[in-house]
């Protein structure tokens, strides 16, 4: 097949595992002999242009040209130059359609993209496949300016009485052409997976319809994790993720605060992400309240370096706040056979079972969660038990390998279901 591609950014211009997966799926179908190609804005993370060494250039297969929009500190354009800006999009992907000729089109993430290059890819009439694994369509695409502005929801009195000379003088249509609006209910998404059964509900809910699809979950390359060896040893808990609210490391530090007070002061935390100076400034004065501050480590390393990383520690800590799509640590932390201690929340339910493949405590309870470790720390079987539950299920179920295997069997039912029409 010939796949193009879709998102809005791409490694190593990435933020978090959306692009991560991105291009690990991306690999893994041209792995196979698929010919993929891959359109992605020209944005450049801060972090990577930040960094000692250059990014490396990028492959053939990837082009850095799509603008973007009010997300990742780009500024919100005014609606004119918005105008040029989804006129460039949609010059920009159409001659792609004409040019590259693909059999399928795999639409990503379009946070901070034209969501109307779904009406685009409408018109081309071929078949698309969407991998939806965060909100933007639920929380998002409403908020997309330049259909909201055309639906008449966004601008004052002006923008109204402009809308109304360029829809009754025709300049609507000339525009329409080289930017296309509609209402939001000609929006379609035929053929399209999330990443969990939780994120498909929470998009229902907000109105659109996708109930009729399926579900992928995110895998992860299992091979590359060194395991853990058995040991009888208990001291270092692990935080992997970004220094974030959505993600709560408070709500560990505070675990691990209660732990201490109860006597476990052997327990240790170390938190490998990256946040806001202020968020991590917060995080830093609450470990030096509860007398942590020789206890927590804070620390950062490639993505190459963390299969090596977990292995290291004695258990995962995932305490994520939010409705989490369908989050990949806990699964890093399964495949390095560490024990889980993890919130579960939105689609991170489907993952776990309370006391066989890892423990669950609510959102935001650092009782609960000092509760789940200090279970793990006075019962090494309930340790052991878990991770040799979890291990295999994450080999068998969420393989990097065989989750591509499901995405390809997608994308060609796709192809074929569209040539017999």
């Amino acid at each position: 097949m010939r796949i193009l591609v879709l998102t809005n950014l791409y490694p190593p211009h990435a933020i978090g595992g959306y692009e991560e997966r991105c291009r690990r799926v991306v690999d893994g179908l041209r792995s196979r002999g698929h010919e993929v190609r891959v359109l992605t804005s020209d944005h450049m993370v801060k972090s990577v242009v930040n960094s000692p060494a250059p990014p490396p250039p990028d492959p053939p297969h990837v082009s850095r040209v799509f603008r973007i929009n009010g997300f990742f500190g780009q500024p919100w354009l005014s609606i004119t130059k918005l105008y040029g800006l989804e006129k460039f999009n949609h010059a920009t992907l159409r001659t792609e359609l004409s040019t590259f000729d693909p059999d399928v089109v795999h639409v990503w993430n379009l946070g901070g993209l034209s969501k109307s290059f779904v009406l685009t890819l409408q018109q081309w009439g071929g078949p698309v496949v969407f991998d939806v694994s965060d909100h933007w369509i639920a929380r998002s695409l409403r908020a997309d300016v330049w259909l909201r502005w055309w639906n008449g929801e966004a601008g004052g009195p002006g923008a109204r009485l402009l809308r109304t000379l360029l829809l009754a003088s025709g300049i609507a249509n000339r525009i329409q052409r080289a930017a296309p609006f509609a209402p939001w209910s000609a929006l379609r998404f035929d053929r399209i997976y999330f990443c969990s059964a939780a994120l498909r509900e929470i998009t229902v809910a907000k109105g659109w319809p996708v109930a009729h699809a399926a579900v992928i979950y995110c895998g992860v390359e299992t091979g590359l994790y060194a395991q853990r060896p058995a040991s009888g040893r208990f001291e270092k808990l692990l935080y992997v993720g970004r220094l974030d609210p959505d993600k709560d490391p408070l709500t560990a530090i505070r675990a691990l605060g209660l732990l201490h007070a109860q006597g476990r002061r052997h327990l240790n935390l170390t938190l490998y992400g990256r946040g806001p100076d202020d968020y991590v400034a917060t995080l830093k004065a609450e470990i030096t309240k509860l007398g942590l501050d020789s206890a927590v480590t804070f620390a950062s390393a490639p993505s190459t370096e963390m299969p090596q990383i977990y292995a290291r520690h004695d258990a995962l800590v995932f305490t994520s706040a939010w409705e989490e799509p369908f989050a990949l640590t806990p699964l890093e932390g399964m495949a390095a056979a560490l024990p889980v201690v993890g919130t579960p929340s939105g689609g991170s339910r489907e993952l776990f079972r309370d006391g066989e493949n890892g423990l669950v405590f609510p959102a935001g309870e650092a009782t609960a969660c000092a509760a789940a470790i200090a279970r793990l720390d006075s019962d090494p079987a309930l340790r052991s038990r878990l991770a040799a539950t979890a291990l295999p299920e994450v080999r068998a179920r969420y393989d990097l390998a065989a989750i591509t295997g499901e995405i390809e069997t997608y994308l060609a039912e796709t192809l074929r279901l569209h040539v017999r029409r």
